[in-house]
């Protein structure tokens, strides 16, 4: 409701979704004005006598600038509150019947009320209060000029007037709390988002720790052990060969404190082998005694510890979610490598696909920032260079296809 873009105040109601909403400010607008106009002309000149040119510059001044007021409301409020005391005075030279309104005519009030709930909606807590207070203080200065006498009615300006400031200001407030509100969700579900990523990496990490670890004790273990396998190496061989291990020795140094750098409260286990392509069966077995049946495609190929591991956690996941969220479905597993082609070396294709649950789920397969699943298989693949093909099937089933590379040209 109180936009402003590059310095300079939008309209009224200008950021709503609908079309209409937007139209509406100017559409009450244009109807006040185009009412208000000729009716405080008639009534001024008619009933309270004043002259019809006087009348006329009184009503332009008071209904025409609530079209301003859209989208400068305070800059329309200086001119049709002059307008209104200047005409409150200028009623003071005629003669008029007691029981007619005074210092300010019905028309003016109206119009003032509506640039109120403008004021209301666009202003600030201390512009409107000061508002108010000049409202208050010409209504009640102008009541010590009453030419006959001054009561409660004389101070419905005052009173509606504030009642009006008060009600937009109220929903002008709250409209600014669901705005921040929406903002604070916003940022905090990408937060959320990017908090389980940086958990996910951490633990993806913490695994692949093994892996590395287990390659660089073979690389200090050959280097150490070379002189004494192969006794015709030069001097200067061995010295390459002690160097090596010593470089790999401090490398498996560091990466155990770039471990405990990673390690956290909740993290358990990091000095238990890794599960591969082998376990998988374990794992759907024991998945099979929860849901029921599954079809599981084994695969015997060598391959990579890490893509064995990333295989195995991606299934892990995959089954997971059938267990959450699609409990009883039929489900097959399967694991097949591909020859290499032209596109580089072989692939390890990994398929979890389930069908449509027995009963409709309760919560969607992952919900946005609460599950590591998907997030988990995605950061996985990329790291050693897959691809990654999930979504819902025509059935109501799901899908999950991950195309692994089994050389280390194609890790990236």
């Amino acid at each position: 409701m109180t936009s402003v873009e590059e310095g300079r105040p939008r309209a009224l109601l200008a950021g709503a979704s609908r079309w209409w909403v937007r139209l509406l400010p100017w559409a009450v607008a244009f109807v006040l004005s185009v009412a208000l106009l000729p009716t405080t002309i008639v009534v001024l000149t008619a009933d309270y006598g004043l002259g019809g040119g006087l009348a006329s510059a009184l009503a332009v001044a008071q209904a025409a600038p609530l079209l301003l007021a859209v989208a400068h409301p305070l800059r329309a409020w200086y001119v049709i509150f002059a307008a209104d005391v200047a005409g409150a005075l200028a009623l003071l030279t005629v003669d008029f019947e007691a029981r007619l309104l005074w210092p300010f005519p019905p028309m003016g009030i109206v119009g003032y009320i509506g640039l109120c709930l403008a004021l209301g909606l666009r202003e600030r807590r201390r512009t409107l209060l000061l508002v108010w207070l000049a409202t208050a203080a010409a209504n009640v200065g102008l009541g010590f000029a009453a030419p006959h006498g001054f009561g409660a009615k004389g101070l419905l300006l005052t009173i509606l007037g504030g009642v009006a400031l008060l009600l937009g200001g109220v929903l002008r407030e709250r409209h600014e709390v669901q705005r921040r509100l929406a903002e604070q969700e916003t940022i905090s579900e990408a937060e959320r988002g990017r908090r389980t990523l940086l958990e996910e990496r951490a633990r993806i990490a913490r695994e692949l720790h093994d892996v590395v670890a287990h390659h660089m004790s073979v690389i200090t273990v050959q280097a150490d052990t070379a002189e004494y396998r192969l006794a015709t190496l030069p001097p200067d061989v061995r010295e390459e060969f002690t160097s090596i291990a010593a470089t790999a020795r401090e490398s498996l140094g560091e990466m155990r404190r770039l471990l405990g750098v990673l390690r956290n409260e909740e993290a358990h286990g990091e000095l238990v082998p890794q599960p591969g392509l082998p376990q998988i069966a374990q794992l759907v077995e024991a998945t099979a005694r929860t849901v029921g049946p599954v079809e599981f495609t084994p695969c015997d190929a060598e391959v990579p510890e890490a893509v064995g591991l990333s295989a195995y956690r991606i299934v892990q996941e995959a089954l997971a979610n059938v267990v959450r969220h699609a409990p009883g479905a039929a489900t097959r597993v399967s694991l097949s490598v591909s020859e290499p082609g032209a596109d580089g070396g072989g692939r390890l294709t990994v398929l979890v696909v389930n069908g449509p649950p027995p009963e409709p789920p309760a919560a969607p397969l992952e919900e946005g920032g609460t599950g590591h699943g998907l997030v988990g298989m995605r950061e996985r693949v990329r790291i050693i260079g897959g691809t990654l093909d999930v979504g819902p099937l025509p059935d109501g089933g799901f899908r999950i296809a991950a195309r692994l590379p089994l050389t280390e040209e194609d890790f990236r």
